[in-house]
Formats: structure tokens, C-alpha cells, sequence
């Protein structure tokens, strides 16, 4: 099984690009999609064209904002939105399928904002968001994929040293966040495969040709609770595709 992540950046934007044509060069069993920036049935109509996959979307209640999709082959034992929390549900970014082995939980991590104005919320979303995950792992295991908004380690940014405590996405209240992840029970796929990978990076802003130069972050995870890591047949980053900001991150899995 293939499983893919991609933070498209507008669904309605990426569909006027290649997004159709990636889509069948990706050939996942599951495209979770993050950043969808559209209404649920703004995302049935754009996603129209498809045949053969199943389409759950979460959209935030502000129109054109956030949001959360899931495009699969397989039909899921249950769908479900959002973490049971009035306060943290609004803005489409979690998208939960029960499948037979385990549940696969699409996340869009709220960014804590250019001033940091959101940094005191978003650590009150990443133990919220943590304890969603605890009580779903005592059913199975869960996959949590997504734009988690944060570079974990230096080796995940090309410039840690003038980013470190003073961007968002690389401070160390959001370094804690992750941490609570991959130390309470989480593995992160990639850096579990490829532990000294250097230079492989999800996310490159749209300036000063930070791409060309491949100056970025890789802050698209897939996550897996351990005793399912097992399963895990690779991980993998695809930097050559574009549309958005970000690049699709996956993993393979034999089940």
C-alpha cells in the first residue's frame, strides 16, 4: 500500500496545474491532502474529474482557509473530522479514516504565524492533537501524516542556526511539540529510514528562489506509532514534483 501527503496550497489552484497528471504518476492507494483552502463542495466539484477513489474532505468554517482532504482507493471502515474539541475544530485540520489495520489521521498543524502570534495556540494544539492520538492507539496503531509545521532537528532545515528561536517552524516550544510525538510512542518514518539524510526538504518559500537553490525545511511527516513500523517498507520525499510550496512526502507499507 502507498500512502502519500501533500500540503497543495488550494486545491482549486493545484487543480489548474498538473495535479491530475502528478496523480496518476504518484499512483497512491491514499493522497492525504493538507491546505485545501476550500469548502466541501468546492472540493467534490474540483475533484470531479477523478474515477475510482473514494473523497472525504474537512473544510474550516472560514471560507478559502485551512482545511483537510483524503482522496483513496479503499473505503474506510469510518470517517471521521476533526479532535473533539470545540475550540481547536473549526479549522478543518484534522481528517481521521479507520481502516482494518489502523487508523490514518491527515493533519494540517496550525503555523504559529511570521509575528509568533499563534505560538501560545499551537502548543495547546500539539497536547490536544497528542492526546487525540494516545486514545486512538489503544484501539490500533495510528499513520499521521501532514504539514506538521516544524523543522525537528537541524539536520530538517538548511539554515537551523538563523532560524533556531526565531521562526516559526523552528522554535523550541514547537521542537517540544514534535518531541512529545517521536518520544511518546511516534516514529518518524523517514528519519527512521534515513537518519543521516541531509539536504531532503518538503517546504521552500516562494522567495529569493529558495527552491532552485533547494534552501528548505522538510516539515511534511508521516508518523507511525512503533509497533507498527514493522510495516513500513519505505519512506520517501518527492522534491521533482511541484504545484505548491510544498513536494509530496510517503510511505509504503506491507500489510
Amino acid at each position: 500500500m502507498k500512502i502519500v501527503s501533500w500540503n497543495v496550497n488550494g486545491i482549486r489552484a493545484i487543480a489548474k496545474k498538473t495535479f491530475f497528471t502528478d496523480l496518476e504518476l504518484l499512483a497512491p492507494d491514499i493522497l492525504c491532502l493538507q491546505e485545501i483552502k476550500a469548502m466541501d463542495n468546492h472540493v467534490a466539484e474540483t475533484l470531479k474529474p477523478l474515477n475510482g477513489y473514494h473523497i472525504y474532505s474537512n473544510s474550516a468554517v472560514r471560507p478559502g482557509y485551512s482545511g483537510t482532504a483524503v482522496i483513496s482507493k479503499i473505503k474506510p471502515l469510518n470517517v471521521t473530522r476533526g479532535i473533539n474539541s470545540e475550540r481547536h475544530d473549526t479549522e478543518g485540520r484534522v481528517l481521521c479514516l479507520e481502516m482494518e489495520t489502523f487508523f490514518l489521521v491527515n493533519v494540517y498543524v496550525p503555523n504559529s504565524g511570521s509575528e509568533l502570534k499563534r505560538l501560545g495556540y499551537r502548543q495547546d494544539w500539539d497536547k490536544a492533537f497528542f492526546d487525540y492520538l494516545k486514545a486512538l492507539e489503544k484501539k490500533k496503531p495510528v499513520i499521521v501524516c501532514g504539514d506538521l509545521n516544524v523543522a525537528h532537528k537541524a539536520i530538517d532545515l538548511a539554515r537551523p542556526k538563523a532560524n533556531y528561536n526565531k521562526t516559526a517552524g523552528y522554535m523550541q516550544e514547537e521542537i517540544d511539540g514534535m518531541d512529545r510525538f517521536t518520544e511518546g510512542g511516534l516514529a518518524d518514518t523517514f528519519r527512521h529510514l534515513y537518519p543521516d539524510a541531509t539536504e531532503r526538504y518538503s517546504w521552500w518559500s516562494y522567495r529569493a528562489g529558495a527552491r532552485s537553490k533547494n534552501i528548505g525545511w522538510r516539515i511534511d511527516y508521516f508518523l507511525v506509532s512503533q509497533s507498527f513500523l514493522p510495516s513500513v517498507k519505505n519512506a520517501f520525499i518527492l522534491e521533482e514534483i511541484t504545484g505548491s510550496d510544498h513536494c509530496p512526502v510517503g510511505i509504503e507499507l506491507v500489510l
